[in-house]
């Protein structure tokens, strides 16, 4: 396997540029934690002309509902949620300056298209991790929607939080290119 990249959020265009479909990286720094309902709130915000609860820009967004943190923990376990639930809302943030989203799972033509438009990379981490994922997250803070409970958003200090980017900010997707020697077969 190859060595892991160690980046920050928030994302530098030149970090961005610097990644590959396939690369394993560890992130540290803040993140943000928004699920599809916190992306619709903040998309009917957009379209009334109001301001996101927090300025997007280099901003990475996990798509996470964590459960009930443990006394003396940040959060509970906190494993990705299907991308795709946030893809109609997607392009609209990534035109705010959102540079990176981590999840599971494909993502639409429409937010590749937006993502290589607006210089954003995808990041997926592993379903079925989430205790582990969860040690990773030193900080949980709820910033908006709290009465949306665990899809509310919150800003999250993390370090070495493990993912893989799945698609980069020149659209080139490991989830096609990591089949193609299996589709020989």
């Amino acid at each position: 396997m190859a060595e892991q990249k160690k980046i920050t959020a928030p994302l530098t265009n030149e970090t961005i540029k610097s990644l590959n479909a396939g690369d394993s990286v560890l992130i540290s720094g803040v993140i943000y934690a928004a699920r599809d309902a916190a992306h619709q709130r903040m998309i009917e915000a957009l379209d009334r002309g109001e301001d996101l609860p927090v300025d997007l820009t280099g901003q990475v967004v996990y798509y996470v509902g964590p459960s009930p943190a443990k006394p003396g923990e940040p959060i509970g376990s906190a494993g990705p949620t299907t991308a795709g639930r946030c893809d109609a809302y997607t392009p609209q943030l990534l035109d705010k300056g959102l540079k990176g989203m981590i999840g599971k799972g494909y993502r639409s033509d429409a937010v590749v298209d937006s993502m290589k438009k607006n210089g954003a990379v995808y990041f997926v981490c592993v379903g079925g991790a989430a205790a582990l994922i969860s040690r990773t997250i030193k900080a949980y803070d709820v910033v908006a929607y709290g009465d949306l409970g665990p899809e509310a958003l919150a800003r999250m200090e993390v370090v070495d939080f493990p993912a893989i980017v799945a698609i980069d900010c020149e659209g080139r997707n490991y989830y096609e290119e990591g089949q193609k020697p299996y589709k020989k077969l």
